[in-house]
């Protein structure tokens, strides 16, 4: 097969997206199948709005036998305002029924603004036999994708990553309400087949008259070999930590929870509590401002090792006793599988789509989003009782076993991906 996958960023640039894509793609390389990833030049997430954010340089490279081109992102004037601003529009926009949805697709062509990929994705003469797209948050790519496909009258499969919220049912808080405007559901609706990364995304969009025989739950997988090697007494010893050490392994912002668990560790500590609180992931500039205003006590008490590299990351995992990851925009959360890969019991945020991969109580502890005192006091109960920890953690393990490898999810995508070829060239 020839498949076209489009993305926002991609490897190097680290994320859960990335990771995901990038497991699929060189799995389908390594079989033999020729996968282009077509995405943007951005290695920091936040170039899409800031100029100053870091860039890749190499506008084509090879990497684990993928090839990957990558377009310059663009700015509109003052896009640290601009770009929200869009966003928001769009947002406002899509509420108005006598708006039509071709307008919303023409404005969200700014964020991110990137006209020489979608310029490349109108002219190019290579032909593909699938095109996919990832992540519906980025619906100008998806968008884009989505058109080339229909040009060349191929299949286009769609992963949204919906993130779906914390609110009283799927899509209606104020966050997920941006990943589910009109003209983004009508992008996955109207794609050839969904690849959902869990079964609240199926069911949304079955809600929205997606027939279930072009929905399949697949989801990330992790490869255990590539998770084998971390020594926490290492990174324990390089920062004097002892005791119970709690761990966020994300990018640092409030959507995500972090706020939340430092404000969680805080009140423990006032209880007298020796806990110790390590946070890795890329510091966004609102996060920062965050710990720049706590007392110099409690800041200089806090590990933050910002992005991290893979040999690190898997000391970190080994080092600490609880993973906390307590977000409403997580669809999935890959790294509660790197977390019970090494045995460790993780806390998440009773969030649509994320309770289908934490069970609560069984492998894990939910809280509510934003509940500093449940965070607490689920932290708390899990670092006086080691042997609930034990046993949330080698739940979780078994799992990964058992579901979330590899070799379980990639030959789901596969088999997807050849029979729509096969169906689309005896339909030509």
């Amino acid at each position: 097969m020839r498949i076209l996958h489009v993305t926002q960023r991609y490897l190097p640039a680290v994320g859960g997206a990335e990771l995901y894509l990038a497991g699929l793609s060189m799995r389908l390389a390594a079989d033999g199948h020729a996968v282009t990833v077509v995405t943007t030049d951005a290695q920091d997430f936040e170039l899409f709005w800031n100029p100053n954010a870091r860039r890749i340089a190499q506008a084509e490279s090879i990497i684990d036998g993928v090839r990957v081109l990558r377009f310059p992102v663009h700015h509109l004037p003052k896009p640290q305002l601009s770009y929200p601003a869009v966003r928001r529009s769009l947002w406002l926009l899509s509420k108005m029924p006598w708006v039509p949805n071709t307008w919303l697709h023409s404005l969200a062509r700014f964020t991110p603004w990137t006209p020489t990929l979608y310029e490349w994705l109108t002219k190019t003469t290579e032909e593909f036999d699938l095109v996919a797209g990832m992540t519906i948050v980025f619906e100008p790519l998806i968008a884009a994708a989505a058109r080339y496909a229909k040009r060349i009258q191929r299949p286009f499969v769609i992963y949204p990553l919906t993130h779906l919220g914390a609110g009283s049912a799927p899509g209606v808080d104020t966050v997920s309400r941006f990943y589910t405007m009109r003209h983004q559901i009508e992008l996955v609706t109207q794609s050839a087949f969904l690849i959902a990364i869990n079964h609240d995304e199926a069911a949304f969009y079955a809600q929205h008259n997606l027939p279930a025989s072009r929905i399949r739950v697949a989801g990330p997988g992790v490869s255990l070999s590539e998770l084998m090697g971390g020594t926490g007494a290492r990174l324990r010893q390089r920062y004097g930590l002892e005791g119970t050490v709690v761990g966020v392994l994300s990018a640092m912002a409030y959507d995500k929870g972090t706020v939340h668990v430092v404000e969680a560790v805080r009140a423990l500590w006032r209880q007298g509590r020796d806990i110790h609180l390590v946070l890795a992931g890329a510091v966004l500039a609102p996060f920062q401002h965050y710990l720049d205003s706590l007392p110099t006590a409690e800041r200089d008490r806090i590990v933050v090792l910002g992005s991290i590299d893979h040999q690190t990351k898997l000391d970190l995992l080994d080092a600490i006793d609880i993973l906390a990851l307590p977000s409403r925009t997580d669809s999935f959360g890959i790294v509660f599988l790197e977390a019970w890969a090494y045995g460790k019991p993780v806390i998440g945020a009773q969030a649509w789509g994320v309770r289908t991969v934490v069970n609560d109580g069984m492998d894990g502890l939910l809280v509510p989003f934003g509940d500093v005192a449940k965070l607490a006091n689920a932290i708390r109960t899990l670092a006086d009782d080691p042997a609930l920890r034990q046993r949330l953690g080698e739940a979780g393990r078994r799992k990964v076993y058992s579901q979330h490898t590899w070799d379980h999810k990639y030959p789901l995508v596969q088999q997807i991906y050849m029979q729509l070829c096969q169906e689309a060239s005896r339909s030509r």
